[in-house]
């Protein structure tokens, strides 16, 4: 089935378009991995960047790359079915990740922590061997805010996510183009399209996202205060008053602040 071309998949193309621009995200000749869950975010990721892409004044391509952890009953038949359906040039990878962490993971460490660096690892290394310089993650405006207060409340840092990045491996540039899309936009045109959304059949899923879920719920009530408080969190990423933060690097003691205040 054809994806649905209404006014919220116009909605949704715009705001990653102007993602795109905003960040020079795409570039022309850019072979591109886009990392492809099973979930709702992935699946919308790729479809906008396909429509995108037809119709883009460059040209880039599109690989859809999913990893496979080796947790039982994992669908990945089901990614794949979509995949062909749609016609998008993939690859799936498994691997024994699942092994890994149950034999290298150490007492209080993150398992998803854990299992998200060896994943990450795999999907450098497919990126390699795919000929793609850039990977294209599905994390949304959502995501952005909520990293954003759970680095600020349990971390004891100000840090979030960053829709450009230069992977650690060095040789590959991480694109998020979804950051201006709010969760629900995306859980609604999921919904209108069917996809085949899948879990990823990780055993301690739904038991390590309470913090996360705290998060979403704090955001939730502010919200009914104030409806453009996601907007305005994620324009306060893009508006950072260095002067005005507790960084010592960055101290200058300059008293130019507003008041008179040392700043």
């Amino acid at each position: 089935m054809p994806v649905i071309e209404d006014k919220l998949f116009r909605k949704i193309k715009k705001l990653t378009g102007r993602a795109i621009g905003d960040y020079n995200l795409i570039e022309d000749g850019d072979r591109i991995a886009v990392g492809i869950s099973g979930g709702k975010d992935s699946y919308t990721l790729l479809h906008i960047l396909e429509s995108l892409r037809k119709r883009a004044p460059i040209r880039y391509e599109l690989v859809a790359v999913n990893v496979d952890a080796g947790f039982p009953g994992f669908r990945k038949d089901l990614i794949e079915a979509h995949l062909k359906e749609h016609g998008f040039e993939h690859r799936l990878e498994m691997t024994n990740c699942s092994e890994i962490i149950d034999e290298k993971l150490r007492p209080g460490t993150s398992y998803c922590a854990f299992c998200a660096r060896l994943r990450r690892g795999v999907l450098y290394t497919l990126a390699d061997q795919l000929g793609c310089n850039k990977i294209a993650l599905g994390h949304h405006l959502d995501d952005f805010i909520e990293t954003l207060l759970l680095n600020q409340l349990y971390g004891g840092t100000l840090a979030a996510m960053s829709p450009k990045l230069q992977a650690d491996n060095r040789r590959h540039t991480v694109i998020r183009p979804l950051v201006y899309v709010e969760e629900s936009e995306i859980i609604e045109f999921t919904a209108r399209n069917e996809f085949p959304i899948i879990c990823c059949s990780c055993p301690v899923v739904g038991t390590v996202e309470q913090k996360r879920q705290s998060m979403k719920q704090l955001i939730a009530e502010l919200a009914k205060e104030n409806p453009q408080i996601r907007k305005s969190m994620i324009g306060a990423l893009g508006n950072v008053q260095l002067r005005h933060l507790m960084d010592r690097s960055l101290s200058s003691f300059e008293t130019t602040g507003s008041g008179g205040d040392l700043v």
